[in-house]
C-alpha cells in the first residue's frame, strides 16, 4: 500500500501527448504541468491534481488500494467535466515498475488501457498511457516525465499554485 509514497508532494512535469489516438498518428504535442499529491487513510488512498497552464486545464487522480487483493485502482477526473471516469485501471508494482490495466471504450470503440509507472529514482518518475485496439499491439499515446519540485513553491493546500 506504500507504492505511491514516493510521489507525495510537488512535481514539475513534461507532458508528451499523441494528437490523435487510434489512427496511426505520429504527431505529438508537448506541454508542462505541475502536480501535487497527498496521501489519505495512512496511504490507502492518494489524490493528486495536475495543472497544465498552457492548456488552461487540470485533472485529478484518485488511487485506492484494496488491502485484500493487494492492488491499486486508479481513477481519473477531468477538470473540464468534473466526472469520475467509472472504469479504473487496476494493478500494482513489482519493484519500481507498476502496470495497471482496464477494459474501456473511447468514442464507442472497445479499447484496453494500460498505465505504466516507473520510479526512476527519488526525484524522477515516468508515467505512460497506451491503448490496444486489437488486444495484441499497444499504441502509447501519453507520456509524462516527473521531476520532484519544492512543494512549498509549487503547491498550496495540496493543490498546484495557479
Amino acid at each position: 500500500m506504500h507504492d505511491f509514497d514516493y510521489f507525495v508532494g510537488g512535481w514539475s512535469t513534461q507532458q508528451h501527448r499523441l494528437k490523435a489516438r487510434g489512427v496511426g498518428s505520429k504527431e505529438w504535442e508537448d506541454f508542462t504541468g505541475t502536480l501535487c499529491m497527498t496521501p489519505y487513510l495512512a496511504g490507502l488512498a492518494t489524490v493528486d491534481e495536475l495543472y497544465m497552464p498552457t492548456k488552461g486545464s487540470a485533472g485529478l487522480t484518485l488511487r485506492t488500494f484494496d488491502v485484500k487483493k493487494r492492488q491499486w485502482s486508479i481513477y481519473w477526473v477531468a477538470g473540464a467535466t468534473g466526472r469520475l471516469d467509472p472504469v479504473p485501471v487496476v494493478g500494482g508494482f513489482d519493484g519500481n515498475r507498476g502496470e495497471f490495466y482496464a477494459d474501456d471504450h473511447e468514442d464507442g470503440r472497445a479499447i484496453k488501457v494500460r498505465y505504466m509507472w516507473n520510479k526512476l529514482d527519488h526525484d524522477h518518475a515516468r508515467w505512460e498511457q497506451a491503448y490496444s485496439y486489437d488486444n495484441k499491439t499497444w499504441e502509447t499515446n501519453w507520456i509524462a516525465d516527473f521531476s520532484r519540485a519544492d512543494t512549498a513553491n509549487v503547491c498550496e493546500n495540496g493543490r498546484p499554485k495557479r
